[in-house]
């Protein structure tokens, strides 16, 4: 009997212990979140566009033959908020309801902020900053099948430094993508990696590699016609198209490396933390490049420990083979992959990263991380991109967490 009531007593101390947690949870996920500022002298404006070609085949889709359809988020340098100017939603409404229905309540719930209540720093459809006849365009290449707006910080802070930020997902391959006629389109199960491992998995990875690369050529012959003969005269002529640079994260950091051998239009590149995919890793690349990294010291990654090593190996094997004033390699000490390029660390729950913190998951708090890599990334184009003194991008001590890898 004592047995029993011992047993009673410990699972109404769980139920109860989890009741209140879940209930901080709860209150975390209401409250609202404003993203760090964007550090450049620039305001910044988004706006959106559903882009298709008929004669492109979309080769990850379910349906053979399927159209090649892209939704492109561009964060530029904007003329000065105006009064009757509204920020824009962090994510649109219809994206919010369509990414609830696929994730699952706790996630959406509990474990994230209300992205309704997330606040940014876009000025909605404004028109382009007159301050300079036109600026560098950045393609930004999210994770996986992470949507474009998760890395928001990045975007808009490298904007507010005089680029053009152009960013896109895709149908089939995206986590999800709500296109402005309604269509709603989840990514399919045959294209999720996590669903996979071993020589399936990096089989997958590869293609999903090649195809995000492919559409980052498609996504730019669309900003050339669009340079050519914006219908809204927005980006008529204010798109540099002869300055290009690309940066990605995880798969999307394979994606601007893969993309940089692939189309000679790229002229500086950066992978953050993404283990090379393709052909790029026996033929290289000549444009400038930074491998930015995460700090993987320590970590006890069981599951692929010879994929990991392999991913080291072919990074250093594309760094060796440039020259020395086109290459970095810059690591960011305590930084974790899921935590330093996108705005997870700002969106989910405190009361979860303090206790992910507590017991050493998290080691560098996330606004740092993100302040450092924005930093880094802007540095990087300002160099390869606008002119600046390469000695930028050399050790500060303001930014003692960084460490030059050779």
């Amino acid at each position: 009997m004592r047995v029993i009531k011992t047993v009673a007593v410990v699972v109404l101390f769980a139920v109860v212990a989890i009741a209140v947690l879940l209930g901080l949870m709860w209150l975390d996920h209401n409250r609202e979140t404003t993203l760090p500022t964007p550090t450049g002298p620039f305001a910044v404006g988004r706006a959106t566009y559903a882009w298709s070609d008929a004669a492109k085949v979309d080769p990850m889709a379910p349906q053979p033959g399927s159209t090649r359809e892209l939704l492109a988020w561009i964060w530029y340098p904007a003329a000065p908020r105006q009064p009757s100017q509204t920020l824009d939603d962090y994510l649109p409404a219809p994206w919010r309801t369509a990414l609830e229905r696929q994730s699952g309540a706790l996630l959406t719930q509990f474990l994230t902020r209300d992205l309704s209540r997330v606040r940014a720093h876009s000025i909605r459809d404004a028109q382009v900053s007159p301050q300079q006849h036109s600026y560098p365009v950045v393609f930004i290449r999210a994770g996986l099948a992470a949507l474009t707006t998760d890395y928001t910080t990045l975007a808009e802070d490298l904007a507010s430094h005089g680029y053009v930020v152009v960013g896109f997902d895709a149908p089939y391959r995206s986590f999800v993508v709500v296109f402005p006629d309604g269509r709603v389109i989840a990514r399919a199960p045959q294209n999720n990696a996590d669903l996979l491992d071993g020589p399936q998995k990096e089989q997958l990875a590869n293609k999903l590699a090649q195809s995000w690369s492919a559409d980052m050529g498609f996504a730019l012959d669309q900003l050339e016609r669009l340079n050519a003969s914006d219908p809204s005269g927005r980006f008529l002529g204010r798109l540099d198209m002869q300055r290009v640079g690309v940066f990605g994260h995880s798969l999307g950091g394979a994606t601007a490396l893969q993309f940089c051998h692939d189309d000679s239009r790229c002229k500086a590149g950066i992978d953050v933390d993404g283990a090379p995919l393709g052909s790029v890793v026996a033929d290289g690349v000549t444009q400038p490049f930074m491998f930015l990294l995460s700090d993987h010291r320590g970590e006890s990654d069981a599951g692929e420990p010879e994929a990991i090593r392999q991913a080291g190996a072919n990074i250093h094997s594309i760094y060796d083979r440039l020259p020395n004033d086109r290459r970095w390699m810059i690591m960011i000490r305590g930084a974790g992959h899921y935590r330093f390029s996108d705005d997870g660390a700002m969106l989910k729950s405190p009361l979860m990263m303090r206790v992910l913190r507590t017991v050493g998951v998290v080691r560098l708090d996330g606004r740092r991380q993100v302040a450092l890599t924005a930093h880094y990334i802007c540095t990087f184009f300002d160099v390869y991109l606008k002119g600046a003194p390469a000695s930028e991008l050399k050790s500060q001590p303001e930014y003692p967490e960084i460490e030059y890898v050779h």
